[in-house]
């Protein structure tokens, strides 16, 4: 057994079981004895069935060694947000209003997590129903402080060594906010390359998932397992999915063109966030182009707000009629906010969210990406908030790929990340660009 195989990422476990070197039994039990280790300060999980975990690796195991075909994740431990439904785990939303809540059915990417062999652990903490009030999860570098939100519990665990692999989903910055903050890397993929149904709904036009892990490849690798085609998903795509882990392998042909614009809430940033970016600006020279703000992004914050609290009402109204005095302080004033908007208002705003997906369309014909912050700084103190993610809403209402990379150490020790951003259906070419933005920074600091 390899001693502290918890700390292996998903791409450095799967060559140690093949070569023999390492079981999913082995693998499996470091990343349980870690979450026992550690998991009182973090509460990272909302539901854990250690004998279930240990019953799938084992599982794993049987099949490898007797020959048979596996998949991509074979024996890797994996774990889901808790609002993808699973069969045999209940999936409780972040609210006592589904405390219990046990499904018959699997979410699309749960067959496809069983299909490519992955162990499912168990479910990691969100926030209320994926919104805006906190639960309990810490970020692993100090509990003082939040891992951010909505995927409190999958960024937490993956940057805590629980598990190399977790699956969030982001509505608008729920996936990249909380990589930044706990120091993963995050990719959200373009809308539509996996499947929403078995999730949450909180707002069918903005719902997206995302990935966790500790290195480009192994987001990669995550997010290329549980993408596909879903008619029963209004935004999934019939057409090929890039080949995420291809792009995040391949060097770029050609040195890459980033864009980085100086939008009118840039003041947001924390001053160590904002050096730090520059630093990284001033490393990359003539390959950064900065551009104001166009007229067409100026107004998209109101625009994707509009949507999403227009939609969760729509979506979860029966919840919130039946259950309202379960519902949080801080998620009733969105809730009235968003009962007040009408449907000629909301139907503006989608036609906005239209063009400013035209507009990125024409962009990218000149850039190969867009730099900029992944968050607004430094995680938050526990209690104040998941922190601000308006650094990711453009870029979601749009449906374009994000991936955060864990570049930057803020005043307090705390982790910062540096999000890239590229054109729809175009993720290898972003995962691409990441790579070589990785190793540009890796020379300039020999």
């Amino acid at each position: 057994m390899i001693k502290d195989a918890y700390t292996l990422t998903a791409t450095e476990a799967l060559t140690a079981m093949a070569s023999g070197r390492l079981t999913s039994v082995e693998l499996t039990k470091s990343c349980l004895a870690r979450i026992e280790e550690t998991d009182g300060a973090i509460e990272a999980w909302a539901f854990l069935d250690p004998e279930a975990a240990l019953a799938q690796a084992a599982e794993c195991d049987r099949i490898r060694k007797a020959g048979m075909p596996i998949g991509s994740l074979h024996g890797i431990p994996v774990g889901l947000k808790d609002i993808i439904d699973t069969a045999k785990m209940p999936t409780q939303r972040g609210t006592p209003i589904f405390a219990g809540r046990q499904t018959e059915h699997v979410a699309r990417l749960v067959e496809h997590l069983r299909e490519a062999g992955a162990v499912i652990m168990g479910k990691t903490v969100t926030t209320e129903l994926a919104f805006v009030h906190a639960n309990e999860t810490r970020n692993p570098h100090n509990p003082e402080h939040s891992p951010g939100g909505s995927s409190s519990g999958s960024a937490a665990a993956v940057a805590a060594h629980h598990v190399p692999l977790a699956i969030g989903t982001q509505t608008n910055g729920s996936v990249i906010r909380p990589a930044s903050f706990c120091g993963t890397f995050g990719f959200k993929p373009t809308r539509g390359v996996i499947s929403r149904k078995g999730l949450l709904q909180t707002s069918v036009s903005l719902d997206q998932v995302g990935c966790f892990g500790r290195t480009l490849a192994d987001v990669a690798l995550l997010t290329d397992a549980i993408s596909g085609y879903d008619q029963r998903d209004p935004v999934s795509f019939a057409r090929p999915r890039p080949d995420m882990s291809a792009g995040a392998m391949a060097d770029a042909p050609v040195t890459p063109d980033l864009a980085l614009f100086d939008l009118p809430f840039n003041d947001r940033l924390s001053d160590d966030a904002r050096e730090g970016l520059d630093a990284v600006i001033d490393i990359l020279g003539d390959q950064v182009t900065r551009l104001p703000a166009a007229d067409t992004l100026s107004n998209l914050v109101a625009v994707q707000a509009r949507i999403h609290e227009y939609e969760i009402c729509q979506h979860q109204a029966e919840v919130f009629d039946t259950h309202w005095d379960q519902i949080s302080d801080t998620l009733k004033p969105v809730i009235e906010r968003g009962r007040q908007i009408s449907l000629e208002e909301y139907e503006d705003a989608l036609a906005v969210k239209a063009s400013a997906e035209a507009f990125f369309a024409d962009f990218f014909v000149e850039f190969d990406a867009i730099i900029a912050p992944s968050a607004a700084g430094e995680a938050p103190v526990f209690g104040n908030g998941t922190g601000d993610p308006i650094f990711c809403t453009l870029w979601t209402l749009a449906g374009l790929p994000c991936v955060s990379l864990p570049l930057l150490v803020g005043e307090n020790d705390l982790p910062i990340g540096v999000q890239l951003i590229g054109p729809v259906e175009k993720d290898d070419r972003l995962l691409r660009t990441a790579r070589w933005l990785q190793t540009r920074l890796a020379q300039a600091s020999e």
